[in-house]
């Protein structure tokens, strides 16, 4: 997911590694990423032509790096953003897709949120199956009951999402 969030904040426009590090820990609230992640990522999206790279004038007279997204790039977000299985892909890998629906076909848009629902139905049976099946006690079954009403909650998400209207 991390080369995915590196090459969509690319999306706004040139942006030097420390201004990516920094978007990117707004945007996950996990913290920057290390320098031993990123500047690696992007000499391979450089490399892959997904990215190009210049030099820049900073502001305190230094010299830096400026990445920008080339065409091909942008048709790898899609490719990638496209490329979504929910029994591989975390919630944040989710939301990040829906973040970035703009970019995406209405159809894609579609079969992605069909996906998820059919994964939170299916979660949702095997939380039900685990409570018929065995004794949970009161803090497992507090745990099963919380995980129900997140699932729950993130099934109405994806209803009000498939009735936005288009702009």
């Amino acid at each position: 997911m991390n080369d995915l969030l590196l090459l969509s904040t690319l999306l706004a426009g040139p942006k030097h590694g420390y201004a990516l590090k920094k978007q990117i820990a707004l945007i996950t609230g996990h913290g920057e990423m290390h320098n031993n992640l990123v500047y690696p990522l992007l000499k391979r999206f450089v490399a892959n032509g997904w990215v190009s790279r210049r030099e820049s004038a900073g502001e305190r007279g230094q010299t830096r790096e400026l990445y920008a997204l080339t065409a091909k790039g942008r048709q790898e977000i899609v490719r990638r953003l496209s490329d979504f299985s929910p029994k591989s892909s975390s919630g944040d890998e989710f939301s990040l897709r829906v973040g970035l629906f703009e970019i995406l076909e209405p159809a894609t848009r579609h079969r992605i949120l069909d996906e998820r629902d059919k994964w939170l139905r299916q979660r949702i049976d095997r939380l039900a199956n685990l409570s018929a099946s065995m004794p949970l006690g009161k803090w497992g079954g507090t745990v099963v009951k919380f995980l129900r009403a997140q699932l729950v909650a993130e099934q109405k998400w994806i209803a009000r999402l498939r009735t936005k209207p288009r702009r």
